[in-house]
């Protein structure tokens, strides 16, 4: 179904209003199907992308580290790895380089928790099931080549 029908807006001013208005739905569409997905875990797509960025680090990170690599860019980094905390999926410590700083790990609980999420990959693919593989290496590659700055 096209955009239109879905937000039942008969036009756009032009095809670059269109395709932000595009973009800006269908994100908000993945996210609640990860949402979804991410429910019986009980945390946020935020606080699994944090726990995913902690467990593919060598190294403890800060917060700024990990604002750097998270997909929300806008997110309180800070508070979400309070909430984290509080779930006992995350360690924290002042960092041994820099007493103004805190180290963030992830915990044993949290490795067990995105061991048994990984076992969902399956799920979390199926939301482009309906692209073919060459399809999703071209909508990859205009997605890259958008977020390119002019």
């Amino acid at each position: 179904m096209g955009i239109e029908k879905e937000i039942q807006q008969s036009s756009f001013r032009n095809e670059y209003h269109k395709l932000i208005m595009n973009l800006v739905y269908t994100s908000n569409c993945v996210v609640e199907k990860i949402k979804q997905l991410l429910e019986s875990a009980d945390i946020t797509p935020q606080q699994y992308n944090i726990l995913r960025i902690l467990r593919g680090s060598q190294k403890p990170l800060s917060t700024l580290q990990i604002r750097e690599r998270m997909l929300d860019k806008m997110s309180d980094t800070s508070r979400i790895v309070e909430r984290l905390l509080k779930k006992e999926l995350v360690n924290k410590q002042t960092s041994s380089y820099d007493k103004r700083l805190v180290d963030i790990t992830i915990s044993a609980k949290g490795t067990v928790l995105l061991e048994k999420l990984d076992k969902q990959d399956d799920k979390l693919d199926s939301i482009a099931a309906s692209l073919s593989l060459e399809e999703t290496k071209t909508l990859n590659a205009l997605l890259d080549k958008l977020r390119e700055k002019p």
